[in-house]
């Protein structure tokens, strides 16, 4: 499996707004593409000083599927013009990772 992680910065007043177009219409967006190979999506937040930091973490099961997802240069970042414009900064590329291992308990 592969893990896609990004990082994008906005100010605290747009905070939420951003938060609700990624729950709302870009996740969304992504799902209903029904891409093969895509498993999931995870979003996490905190506040750095003066902004707030987003992280997504998405799963694929090959590099094949980041590509239908991206595009043939598969690093460069996805962020849709409603996005940029509530974001302050974002990383340009993407990185990936291959899961080596993951572990879960049900308690």
């Amino acid at each position: 499996m592969i893990s896609r992680i990004w990082h994008g910065w906005t100010t605290r007043g747009n905070a939420d707004a951003y938060e609700a177009l990624l729950k709302e219409e870009i996740f969304v967006g992504i799902q209903d593409r029904q891409i093969r190979g895509f498993r999931g999506i995870q979003l996490l937040r905190r506040e750095v000083g003066e902004e707030i930091e987003f992280v997504t973490i998405m799963s694929f099961d090959l590099l094949d599927a980041v590509r239908e997802f991206a595009g043939d240069d598969y690093e460069k970042s996805v962020v849709p013009a409603k996005a940029r414009a509530l974001l302050s900064r974002f990383d340009e590329r993407s990185q990936h990772y291959e899961i080596r291992e993951e572990r879960t308990w049900d308690r």
